[in-house]
């Protein structure tokens, strides 16, 4: 028997690989602080769990494949709370956001065609062009320069004739950088310039520091036939269980196309649809209090690694995620002796290395993605932990 050429080539994911060692570090009774997953532990709003609480039904039947109506229309209403024009028959709700990458990388790309994309970026990128067959051209952004786009001339040279999109994350995952609207500008520019689609994975909207604000594609209106937005509820509402996420577009090609991807797969959930809706329909300043929240976490990561001998950062921006580069010969046995070998009063604390996060061979060999998910003292301790551990290893660098 053979096992397909698709499965060899899927890596592993870069956040989840290191899972059996620090399973067996626990049941060692070391206690894990996990870093390298983007997992809150902010509540989950209680509008929430009071819609899951109150859903009353005999059957849990079959949804309509675009997604119910009313979820629809509640995405169509929050986002027009920030001034973008989308109606409910211009969404289609996938089951979370990686089916959303997956069906518009199935509808933009054939085999072996390209799409341009800022590296580092989400891991699962990767994965999902695997599964497809679809080619990731890189582009590398650099930790001293915050991970921002470097000249438009780059994204010049990565176009081929293959070339069918141009994928950007902002507030960005796994860097935490926001795009600027000039950054945006030029890159739409580009996209219409060439013909070409842009993704925009829109996740992190809400979670911007120190006065910034998220451009969205869709402000941009000499390019709406040309974007495709992916978003989730996972991060947004603390819902990551729920599998709840979404494509909007205003080019309704996309859309019906869409809805055949969404077809095959029969429906998105019934149930947590129901809890998305009342998730939509909080008031804006949910966010306020959250946003504050994530930025004091920030700025905990920020004090503890700014000016440290060896290490490479940048304050992040958005998001909750930082890439971090370190004075290690390689961060994947960096972060896995951190697991098996590193232990201060019977913990340990858990990050991602930041290689699975590029697409170019050996690029994030010294790196690590920190996601600041955890609460401000447990964050002050696993950041103890990481600077003393950096002291003794043994591939230390410098």
């Amino acid at each position: 028997m053979r096992i397909s050429n698709r499965a060899k080539r899927l890596q592993w994911s870069p956040i989840r690989k290191l899972i059996p060692y620090a399973d067996k570090a626990k049941s060692e009774g070391v206690r894990v602080y996990h870093l390298n997953i983007g997992q809150p532990d902010i509540k989950t709003p209680p509008e929430v769990l009071l819609a899951l609480k109150e859903f009353k039904t005999n059957v849990i039947s079959y949804g309509p494949s675009q997604g119910i109506p009313e979820l629809r229309e509640a995405i169509s209403n929050y986002l027009g709370k920030y001034g973008l024009d989308v109606e409910p028959d211009e969404v289609v709700i996938t089951n979370g956001g990686s089916e959303a990458l997956l069906f518009t990388f199935s509808i933009v790309a054939d085999d072996e065609d390209e799409i341009i994309v800022p590296e580092p970026f989400y891991t699962n990128y990767n994965g999902i062009a695997q599964i497809l067959g679809v080619n990731l051209v890189p582009i590398t952004t650099k930790a001293e320069e915050g991970f921002h786009l470097p000249p438009i001339e780059e994204f010049e040279r990565a176009f081929s004739k293959k070339t069918r999109a141009v994928l950007l994350c902002s507030p960005n995952n796994p860097t935490g950088t926001i795009l600027s609207e000039e950054e945006m500008k030029k890159v739409i520019d580009f996209i219409v310039k060439k013909g070409i689609f842009l993704i925009t994975d829109e996740v992190y909207r809400e979670f911007t520091f120190d006065g910034r604000k998220h451009v969205s594609a869709l402000k941009f209106k000499e390019a709406l036939d040309q974007i495709i937005v992916v978003d989730s509820v996972s991060k947004r509402f603390s819902m990551c269980g729920a599998r709840i996420g979404s494509i909007y577009a205003k080019n309704r090609e996309i859309i019906t196309e869409g809805i055949k991807f969404a077809q095959a797969r029969l429906c998105p959930p019934t149930v947590e649809q129901h809890l998305a809706i009342a998730a939509y329909g909080l008031p804006m300043e949910y966010f306020d209090g959250v946003k504050r929240e994530y930025q004091r976490r920030r700025d905990v990561v920020w004090n503890a690694l700014k000016g440290k001998e060896g290490i490479v950062l940048q304050k992040p921006e958005g998001a909750f995620y930082t890439v971090v580069k370190l004075p290690v010969n390689d961060s994947e046995e960096f972060s896995k002796w951190l697991l098996t070998d590193y232990r201060s009063k019977g913990e340990t604390v858990m990050v991602a290395p930041a290689g699975g996060f590029y697409a170019t061979p050996g690029r994030g060999k010294n790196e690590v993605r920190i996601a600041y998910v955890l609460e401000a003292e447990k964050l002050k301790r696993a950041m103890n932990m990481l600077l003393e551990a950096l002291e003794i290893y043994p591939g230390r660098t410098s």
